[in-house]
């Protein structure tokens, strides 16, 4: 389930990567002639490599405590710091100095991998661990009825959140040019990469109506536009996917709370357009290198970027990787409120789309996995009733071996038969199987079937 998972998801961020380029430059939003003139500049660390936001995604994979991923996330800062010994200048002399420090901000990542090895560890206690499970059931039934109640505030609540952020605005008639052609090339890439891109990939894996996802997911869409995070629309996503898109829960539980941390595609055709934006306002040519570049750079970077509102810390990361200027960033705050709720958006549809791809995939393979544990459970019944009944009339071993032989054929027979008919009974559908069992039956003071694991 893993590994298909994180393929498709990477697949469809380096589409969505690359379809951001395309459009970028073939629109040409920036324009250097009506550029603003001064903008103010953003208060950045210029400092950090992408070596250091990859080491951040290493470390934030294996938090030191787990209760604190639930609000913190590690980041790498750079420091300015004065030297104790400085030399005879007039010039003051500042040096950066690395730091590992803490922001705000839910560690999902940390989150997945730590509940993953609990889980993992859950499964091997087996029935010793029911209490855990039962729980967590509970737990997740009264959380999602708390989000259903919640969700009758929504309308509410998104009115609010657009109507602070338009309040926000100062001089966008100055930008309203650039930045109208800007929010133009984002939202029809966006909206190109969830017409399209998605939903024929998903045909193409699943041959069925990728609409069928999108009516699905719309509740938990309207979700991610209010609160522009993926991980706030994470339980919505859930629900919608199994309850209406009848996704199996083991696939939603792993597949969802992965895509809302590494399953950025809005956030890397976001980041490409951005990046490329800027450099067309400062009349930059970028060479073809720069172009991979940015693609490299964007896919790599999205997957890194938490799922929380307002992340424009990769943007500076790639500004910073192919040389451009950084204080154009400003230029983009002004209309990043509303992009950052559609690029949201179709993170969690795109999460969707992969959901139902994993589990077109991985259906056969669950359903033999179901059918597994029912025939162990029916065998295990079945060997307790041959174990009292071969115990209440055991053969003498006087008997002739073709005779003992006879008698254990008619048991293992019999058990065929009523496993037959239950299994039958409960799939709605023929079954047809033979159990072969083993037992050393000819040796004096033999126990019949005294171990499951002689099945």
């Amino acid at each position: 389930m893993g590994l298909a998972t994180v393929l498709y998801y990477l697949t469809t961020t380096v589409l969505a990567t690359l379809l951001g380029i395309f459009l970028v430059m073939t629109i040409h939003p920036g324009d250097p002639s009506i550029k603003a003139g001064s903008l103010p500049d953003v208060p950045v660390d210029t400092d950090v490599s992408p070596l250091d936001t990859f080491l951040d995604l290493v470390r934030n994979m294996f938090p030191e405590n787990i209760i604190q991923a639930t609000f913190e996330r590690v980041q790498t800062t750079y420091v300015a710091q004065r030297p104790r010994i400085a030399k005879n200048s007039s010039e003051e002399i500042i040096i950066m100095k690395k730091a590992i420090s803490t922001t705000r901000g839910m560690n999902i990542l940390g989150i997945i991998v730590f509940c993953t090895g609990f889980g993992i560890v859950i499964s091997q206690l087996g029935e010793r661990a029911r209490i855990v499970v039962d729980f967590f059931v509970i737990l997740d039934a009264v959380i999602m009825r708390w989000v259903e109640t919640l969700m009758w505030f929504a309308p509410l609540g998104i009115t609010c959140l657009v109507c602070g952020n338009l309040l926000e605005l100062d001089d966008l008639s100055d930008t309203a040019s650039v930045l109208l052609l800007y929010v133009f090339t984002v939202i029809a890439g966006l909206i190109l990469h969830t017409v399209i891109t998605c939903p024929i990939l998903y045909f193409l894996i699943t041959r069925k109506n990728p609409m069928f996802i999108v009516r699905g997911m719309m509740q938990a869409i309207v979700t991610a536009f209010g609160t522009a995070s993926g991980g706030a629309a994470l339980p919505m996503s859930m629900q919608c996917m199994e309850d209406n898109c009848h996704v199996d829960r083991r696939i939603t539980r792993f597949v969802l709370p992965l895509g809302s941390t590494i399953n950025m595609d809005g956030n890397a055709l976001y980041e490409a357009v951005a990046v490329i934006f800027i450099a067309q306002l400062n009349n930059v040519d970028l060479s073809f290198a720069e172009v991979v570049t940015v693609s490299v750079t964007a896919t790599v970077a999205s997957i890194g970027l938490g799922s929380v509102p307002a992340g424009l810390v990769s943007i500076l990361l790639i500004l910073n990787t192919v040389g451009l200027p950084v204080k154009d960033v400003s230029l983009l705050l002004t209309v990043d409120w509303l992009l950052d709720r559609v690029r949201t958006s179709i993170n969690v549809l795109g999460d969707g789309f992969a959901a139902g791809v994993v589990a077109h995939i991985l259906q056969k393979r669950l359903d033999v996995s179901d059918a597994r544990n029912d025939f162990r459970t029916e065998i295990k019944e079945e060997i307790e009733l041959l174990r009292s009944a071969a115990n209440s009339r055991r053969p003498s071993f006087t008997w002739s071996e073709h005779s003992k032989e006879v008698y254990f054929n008619a048991l293992a027979t019999n058990a065929n038969s009523r496993i037959q008919s239950r299994m039958q009974s409960r799939s709605g559908s023929i079954v047809n199987f033979n159990l072969h069992w083993r037992n050393a039956l000819l040796e004096p003071g033999y126990s019949p079937l005294n171990k499951v694991q002689d099945v």
